[in-house]
């Protein structure tokens, strides 16, 4: 059996990102988003999902390039002048060599997670922005938050071998350096899984989508999904319409949002994914896999 989880991140963010996440899972194929507790547009996003009850809605966990909802007085390790610190790199590096204080972690991440219960949404899952939780010191925090919030399921951000050649990847120079970034960070998959299993969460067999962010069109999601091994998987995306807010917001991703939206909600995209004996399911469908299996032993 082949099921695909179709995630769209950043809800929450502009009122064109939550528009186009709403239509993609009313008219398209994502099947999941994730809330960032301090998106701009965080309120109109708890009632667009309120009206979309087929979407299953976690947290999208900030730790980097954004705002905390704690007072920034709280996480001197993560934060410089009131924000978290910005880049992905240097987060990643301090992360590594022992830098962020994982209790810090941990108390903003139930500070997230809390704040979109307390608007009324049933967090089902939890991910987290530049997928941070890829390193293993911020992981196991963030394990600690999301069971203290009673959340059990959360992304694996390591996938299969991607569907491109070489060849084919030397043609898109932004594509390839990010498959390159990708593949390096695959040394902490073994971890990853230890520490999920240990803890007693649900994660899908990994993820497929995040090499192609930015520049996912048609033909990309075609092989990727013609690709797909058996299991269950999460797809990446982040559809959006690239209005005066985006354009304003500190995003790489502004005309590419669009692109994914159209390919997401093409009738094409289904159909391949049926033809493929591809099952769309959700994170809130794979909590209750979890509930079922945790009531049957």
């Amino acid at each position: 059996m082949r099921r695909l989880i179709v995630n769209a991140d950043d809800f929450g963010f502009t009122s064109g990102v939550n528009r186009a996440i709403v239509e993609a899972g009313s008219h398209g194929i994502v099947t999941s988003t994730t809330l960032m507790a301090k998106g701009q547009r965080f309120d109109e996003a708890v009632e667009l999902g309120k009206k979309t009850p087929q979407l299953s809605i976690g947290c999208h966990v900030v730790l980097t390039d954004g705002t905390p909802v704690l007072d920034a007085s709280q996480l001197p390790s993560l934060t410089v002048d009131s924000q978290f610190r910005d880049g992905m790199f240097s987060f990643a590096a301090r992360a590594m060599s022992d830098q962020i204080d994982a209790e810090q972690i941990t108390a903003e991440a139930i500070a997230q997670i809390r704040k979109i219960q307390a608007a009324g949404i049933t967090v089902s899952h939890f991910d987290t922005h530049k997928h941070t939780h890829i390193f293993p010191k911020v992981l196991r925090p963030l394990l600690r938050a999301a069971a203290a919030c009673g959340v059990r399921a959360l992304r694996n951000p390591f996938g299969p071998r991607f569907p491109l050649r070489s060849t084919q990847l030397l043609t898109r120079p932004n594509l390839w350096t990010r498959f390159a970034e990708v593949r390096v960070l695959r040394t902490f998959a073994r971890k990853f899984r230890e520490s999920v299993d240990r803890e007693g969460f649900i994660t899908p067999d990994g993820t497929l989508g995040i090499e192609v962010t930015g520049t996912l069109d048609e033909r990309l999601f075609q092989a990727i999904a013609r690709s797909l091994p058996e299991g269950t998987w999460e797809f990446v995306c982040h559809p959006g319409y690239n209005d005066s807010e985006l354009q304003a917001a500190r995003t790489r991703l502004h005309h590419s949002r669009e692109v994914e939206l159209r390919v997401l909600t093409l009738p094409a995209a289904r159909e391949l994914l049926a033809r493929q004996g591809i099952e769309l399911t959700s994170y809130r469908d794979l909590g209750r896999d979890l509930v079922v299996k945790s009531g049957a032993k």
